[in-house]
Order: C-alpha cells, then sequence, then structure tokens
C-alpha cells in the first residue's frame, strides 16, 4: 500500500533536487514507489506567515510520514523546523534523505549539511526526563548512495510503521 508522505525541504535552494525525489513517483507510479507527494511548496510561497503555517497544517493531514529532504541548509530554514514539529505532534513517521549529491538545474551537485534531527529535540522524551534529539530516533538515508529511486518508498515504509501508522 502506497503511503501519502509530505517532503519537507529548503525551496529556495533545493527545489530542482527535491523534485527529483518528489516526482520519482510520477516517473514509476504510486502504487510501485510506495508513496504519494503530499506537498505544497509553490503555494504557500505566494502567501504569509499564517496562510503558510495553514497551508502546512493542511498539508500534513492524511499523511502518514514527513520526508525531510536534507540539503546544505535545510537545518537552518524556520518553515521545515515547523513542519518536523508540527509532524512531531501528530505523530508521523520521520525520515531524513540527504540530497546533497542530486544535481542542480545547472548540473551540479552541493555540500552536505547538518541535519535537522541532529538539532531538534524532545525535552522530556516519553516521560524520561531526558533531552532526546530527532537524531537519536530517526534515520537519515543518502539518497544517491543508498539508491533513493529504489529504496525511498520502503524508508518511508519503515518511518510510518516506527511511528504506529
Amino acid at each position: 500500500m502506497a503511503r501519502r508522505a509530505f517532503f519537507s525541504f529548503h525551496y529556495e535552494r533545493d527545489i530542482w533536487r527535491a523534485s527529483q525525489v518528489k516526482n520519482s513517483w510520477i516517473i514509476r507510479g504510486g502504487e510501485e514507489a510506495g508513496f504519494w507527494n503530499a506537498s505544497l511548496e509553490e503555494e504557500a510561497r505566494k502567501k504569509g506567515d499564517d496562510a503558510i503555517k495553514r497551508l502546512i497544517d493542511q498539508g500534513l493531514v492524511n499523511t502518514s510520514v514527513t520526508v525531510v529532504l536534507i540539503g546544505a541548509e535545510t537545518a537552518d530554514r524556520r518553515w521545515v523546523t515547523y513542519e518536523i514539529q508540527k509532524s512531531c505532534e501528530m505523530g508521523h513517521g520521520l525520515v531524513g534523505v540527504r540530497i546533497h549529491g542530486l544535481k542542480n538545474r545547472e548540473g551540479y551537485t552541493d555540500q552536505m549539511g547538518t541535519s535537522p534531527f541532529e538539532r531538534l529535540s524532545y525535552a522530556n522524551y516519553k516521560g524520561t526526563g531526558r533531552e532526546t534529539y530527532l537524531s537519536q530516533l530517526h534515520k537519515v538515508h543518502d539518497y544517491v548512495s543508498g539508491d533513493g529511486y529504489t529504496n525511498l518508498g520502503n524508508w518511508i515504509e519503515e518511518a510510518a510503521r516506527a511511528a504506529g501508522k
């Protein structure tokens, strides 16, 4: 069964790379790929902050996994942080996918960036009283070296199951 996934990424810098990942389901078909694309980035850019939050919140509805496409500057983006935090609140599965090795429109790859999972944490994870970083709980894969074209659906399914979805 194909999962509905929300894709979070740095729009201005990584749209070309993100499109390669997100559109792989079109080439292979959603059922075969294992996920459906439910992102809103283009519409959101035309509106103000409150409208963007509403669009993100609506975009996360009826999805079970948030795929964070990690480029060189993704960890510094406030909307990526917001999308991850909302995903955590909703109990979504989370998976990081490094996309720096994909080429942009000009044919260049990028430098590897910090995973936002290394910066974000739960202050009191499951009542333990300990701070737990998302990087301790959620996997990060490399799209190029991990054959994301073939494996993205499996990574999404694994994240959904880990979240009990």
